[in-house]
């Protein structure tokens, strides 16, 4: 983790949000889709939809038309509308801010929970999304067949106060070395650490 520091420095969320719901729909959005992708269509969605309350005042078809090019549209944006109706009729309008009530948050999954909680409160959580999840196993930093696994692992190795930030150096290493599925293992300063470098390469 310390060389993943060193390497990423500046490693910070890459989707662009200006408040905890802004985050948490764009989170949402960011399944199976690049950040890229996710912040070109949240520029037009928040321009009139930035809150619970005006994303409500849509309708699923009309959501749906504007979320279109990120993928899985329909379920995304059932997904969102059902949180944004939790978080008006459960918590007044506001994005609660401890873990267990965002994940009891409607359309609400433990990984967009996690993130929210780590980037928009500064709680302490590991989000396992793809490149977590496979940086975590090649290394053996923490082995599991399923995200909460992995989750769980990371969360056993890593002291709770570096949770959030290893969350963040994780991904980014996923995205500029140890890529699926061909890492590029030769110009990995982990290699030495890392279990699968040589199959990998």
């Amino acid at each position: 983790m310390r060389e993943l520091d060193a390497l990423y420095p500046d490693a910070r969320p890459a989707l662009l949000f200006n408040s905890p719901y802004e985050l948490l729909v764009a989170v949402i959005l960011s399944a199976q889709c690049t950040d890229e992708r996710v912040n070109k269509v949240t520029r037009v969605l928040f321009e009139g939809h930035n809150t619970p309350e005006s994303m409500l005042s849509l309708k699923q078809e009309e959501l749906e038309k504007i979320i279109f090019s990120c993928g899985f549209y329909r379920d995304k944006a059932k997904h969102i509308l059902s949180a944004s109706h939790d978080i008006m009729e459960k918590f007044g309008g506001e994005v609660p801010s401890t873990l267990e009530e965002l994940r009891t948050l409607a359309g609400v999954g433990r990984k967009t929970a996690n993130v929210v909680y780590a980037v928009a409160f500064g709680g302490d959580a590991i989000a396992v999304d793809t490149h977590v999840f496979r940086v975590s196993n090649r290394l053996n930093l923490a082995a599991g067949k399923t995200p909460l696994e992995v989750e769980e692992g990371l969360m056993r190795v890593l002291p709770q106060e570096v949770w959030s930030k290893a969350h963040h150096l994780l991904i980014w290493h996923g995205r500029k070395v140890c890529r699926a599925p061909r890492p590029h293992c030769g110009e990995c300063s982990l290699s030495p650490y890392c279990p699968s470098s040589e199959k990998d390469e």
